[in-house]
């Protein structure tokens, strides 16, 4: 079984980090059965409380997702470690590290949206 485990910075703002837990439920929908939230700091559960609750469920296959924009400090150096530490800790089990969000080509059409939005006088959620 795959899992995704998405990874956001963590805010001790509630609401930014209802924000992951949307995403993940929209990825359950979309028929990734397994797809856990969980933050670098500030909030719960921990990428590694998140990577435990994967593999218990019986992910064999581990993907962290990174809800970053760019691969700056977090991405190259907090996230590679914690995928480590996971494959370290549960080495039947296969973490892998997916690119964050960066320049993928799609997030041009999200800066275009948001811009009409703004434009049109829309509410951007």
């Amino acid at each position: 079984m795959i899992a995704l485990l998405l990874i956001a910075h963590g805010s001790r703002n509630p609401e930014a980090n209802a924000d992951l837990h949307h995403v993940a439920a929209a990825l359950r929908q979309r028929g990734y059965p397994l797809v856990e939230p969980s933050f670098l700091e500030l909030a719960v559960p921990t990428i590694d409380e998140g990577g435990a609750v994967c593999v218990a469920q019986g992910a064999r296959r581990v993907v962290l997702v990174p809800y970053f924009l760019s691969a700056g400090v977090h991405v190259g150096r907090d996230l590679a470690e914690a995928q480590q530490r996971l494959a370290t800790h549960y080495p039947e089990v296969e973490f892998l590290l997916a690119e964050p969000l960066g320049r993928h080509p799609l997030l041009l059409d999200v800066v275009a949206e948001r811009v009409r939005q703004s434009l049109e006088g829309g509410s951007p959620r």
